[in-house]
C-alpha cells in the first residue's frame, strides 16, 4: 500500500505545473537607437538587459542594405554576454518602396543574403524585422520575405524576430481613421505565419493615442490587455514580447504656416521622463494616477488653452510587467532606452538578474 501511495504521489507531481518561482524569467529586451542618452542607459544598466536591439540597417526597393550598428554596442555585447538582435527597416516606414521591394524576387534575395552576411561578419545573435506602414494588399508578399530570410538565418545559426503593430481585434473598427489605420498599419502581417516562421514577435502594443489623435495614454491599461489577448489568438506565448514605452507624450497646440489656410492645430510630440517632470512643475500642474488605465497624466492651461502630459513612470511600468508574468509571455520588448523613469530599473533589479536568450 505504502509503494503504491509513493507511485501515486510521484505521478502528481510530474503533472502538476511547475511552480512559478522554478518558471524561467521574462526576457527582457530593449531597443536602443543611436543616441548619448541611449547609449549611457544602457551603459550604466547593461546587468538588467537580456538583449539589446539596436537601430542599424535599412533595406531599398533593390535590395540593398545599408547602415550600421553602433561598434560600442556590439562590443558592451560581446564583453558582457548580451546578445545584439539590429534591426531593419523600410527607411521613413515608406509604403510604396515596401511594395516594391516585397515584389521582386531579386531584391528579397538580395536582402536575404546581406542580412546573413552582416550577421556572420558581426557576430549579431539575429535580426529582427521592423517593416511599418505595411499595406494590407502586401500580406502575403510581407509572410513571403519573412519565410525566406528565416530559412537562411536559421540554417546559418541565427534568430528572427518581428516588430508588429498593435491590432486589437480581426475588423477595423468604427471610423475611417480606424479603417485608414487597419489598412495601412495593423493588417498587413499574418500574425499566425509570422509566429510560426519567427522565433518571437515583439508587439507595438503602444500608440494608441499619438499625435494624430486627441489626447490620451500610450497604452492604457484596457487597451493593452485586448491588444494582448487578441495576440495569443493567434501567437503562442512563449513567442510573444510585450512592447513597453518609456517615453511620456505632450499635447499643446501649434501655429504652422505649412497647413494654411488653418495656421495651427493640435499636436504633441515625445518627451523624455525628465522633460515630462519639468513641464509639470514649470506650469504649476501635478500627476494624477489613473486606476483604470495604470497611467500618469497631468493637464495644464497655458493661455487659455490645456496641454496635456502623459507619463511613462515606474508605476505603469510594473503594472505592464504583470501582463507579462499573468500571461506566461516569452518576454518584454522596450521601446526604448534614455527616455525612461530611472525608477524602472530598481522594479527591475528587484526582480533579478535578466534570463539569457533561449
Amino acid at each position: 500500500m505504502r509503494s503504491t501511495l509513493v507511485r501515486a504521489l510521484v505521478a502528481l507531481v510530474l503533472i502538476l505545473p511547475a511552480p512559478a518561482a522554478a518558471q524561467r524569467a521574462p526576457e527582457r529586451l530593449f531597443y536602443y537607437t543611436d543616441n548619448e542618452d541611449g547609449w549611457q542607459s544602457l551603459l550604466r544598466n547593461v546587468d538588467q538587459v537580456s538583449v539589446v536591439a539596436p537601430g542599424g540597417y535599412a533595406v531599398s526597393e533593390h535590395g540593398t542594405v545599408w547602415g550600421e550598428v553602433d561598434p560600442r554596442v556590439v562590443r558592451l555585447g560581446r564583453e558582457r554576454g548580451v546578445p545584439v538582435m539590429p534591426l531593419v527597416v523600410n527607411p521613413g516606414f515608406d509604403q510604396e518602396m515596401l511594395h516594391r521591394f516585397l515584389a521582386s524576387d531579386e531584391a528579397r534575395a538580395r536582402a536575404v543574403a546581406s542580412l546573413v552576411e552582416l550577421c556572420r561578419r558581426h557576430g549579431h545573435w539575429g535580426i529582427q524585422v521592423d517593416f511599418e506602414n505595411l499595406a494590407l494588399a502586401d500580406r502575403d508578399a510581407f509572410t513571403r520575405f519573412y519565410r525566406e530570410l528565416g530559412r537562411a538565418l536559421h540554417a546559418a545559426g541565427f534568430r528572427l524576430s518581428a516588430a508588429v503593430v498593435h491590432r486589437p481585434d480581426e475588423l477595423a473598427g468604427p471610423t475611417a481613421y480606424h479603417r485608414w489605420l487597419f489598412e495601412n498599419w495593423r493588417a498587413g502581417y499574418d500574425l499566425k505565419a509570422i509566429g510560426e516562421i519567427g522565433d518571437f514577435v515583439s508587439i507595438m502594443s503602444y500608440n494608441q493615442h499619438t499625435r494624430r489623435t486627441p489626447p490620451g495614454p500610450q497604452h492604457g491599461m484596457p487597451w493593452i490587455t485586448r491588444v494582448l489577448e487578441h495576440f495569443l489568438e493567434h501567437v503562442p506565448a512563449r513567442k510573444l514580447s510585450l512592447g513597453i514605452i518609456t517615453g511620456g507624450m505632450h499635447w499643446y497646440t501649434s501655429q504652422e504656416d505649412r497647413i494654411a489656410p488653418e495656421m495651427a492645430r493640435s499636436y504633441s510630440a515625445v518627451v523624455s521622463w525628465p522633460r515630462a517632470m519639468a513641464l509639470v512643475e514649470r506650469n504649476g500642474a501635478r500627476l494624477v494616477w489613473d486606476e483604470e488605465q495604470q497611467a500618469s497624466y497631468a493637464r495644464f492651461e497655458r493661455g487659455g488653452t490645456w496641454e496635456w502630459v502623459f507619463v511613462e513612470d515606474a508605476r505603469s511600468f510594473e503594472a505592464r510587467l504583470g501582463l507579462v508574468d499573468r500571461h506566461g509571455l516569452r518576454g518584454f520588448s522596450v521601446w526604448v532606452l534614455g527616455p525612461e523613469d530611472p525608477g524602472i530599473w530598481e522594479v527591475l533589479r528587484r526582480r533579478g538578474a535578466p534570463p539569457r536568450p533561449r
